[in-house]
């Protein structure tokens, strides 16, 4: 799928779902669950324990069906070994420029993560496709990305860190272009029980709550 078609698909489904759990078998496992939930992108994180293998697993077994990113990449050598293994996005919690040029260079989204409206402008002026508000929660929630619209309106933001069923349609009215959603919806509890179609449901949820947040 080239770029532009990736990105326009993350901007319209509106949901990134971010898998960070122990072990490769645990993230296959999930990444089934998120996907039987009509989700169409799913973002690996680099501290799931093998999670280059686990992405290029997951890249083989769905194609174009579901959109692999990698998360918490740090450096571009993570980013380059994660593209190479089929991820077609890159998310970061912090703000590295070699990263953002690594995956122009590579034609893939980029999503780095940034705080303060200086580091957010500054990662948007160096070519983020959206810029990860993180932890969003923690930096005042909804009314945090609603503030941050007024001076800096032409930047998609994605907040990131303690967004859940309560405050995600709250998020998307505040002007968020797509939301990062982690424990929230891979639930620790039901990932070691096994009852991944909790999983399943949460995915349906946060989609169903985007939907009608975005309904005027």
């Amino acid at each position: 799928m080239e770029k532009r078609e990736v990105f326009d698909k993350m901007v319209s489904e509106g949901l990134i779902p971010v898998i960070r759990v122990a072990s490769a078998s645990e993230a296959i496992d999930v990444a089934d669950a998120v996907k039987a939930g009509g989700v169409s992108f799913i973002e690996i994180t680099m501290s799931v324990q093998g999670a280059i293998d686990v992405i290029k697993e997951l890249t083989a077994k769905y194609k174009d069906e579901i959109i692999m990113g990698a998360g918490t990449v740090l450096d571009a050598e993570t980013g380059r070994a994660a593209l190479l293994a089929g991820a077609q996005f890159i998310v970061s919690p912090t703000l590295n420029l070699d990263l953002i040029e690594l995956a122009h260079r590579y034609s893939a989204v980029v999503i780095p993560g940034a705080m303060t409206p200086t580091e957010i402008l500054t990662a948007w002026n160096a070519g983020a496709d959206m810029v990860k508000v993180f932890p969003a929660a923690q930096l005042g929630g909804p009314g945090y990305i609603k503030a941050l619209r007024g001076p800096l309106p032409q930047i998609l933001l994605v907040p990131t860190g303690g967004v859940n069923l309560q405050n995600a349609g709250a998020f998307i009215q505040a002007g968020a272009t797509a939301l990062g959603v982690g424990g929230e919806m891979v639930e620790k509890k039901a990932v070691k029980e096994k009852r991944f179609s909790v999983i399943t449901e949460n995915a349906r949820a946060f989609l169903k709550v985007i939907r009608e947040a975005r309904t005027p």
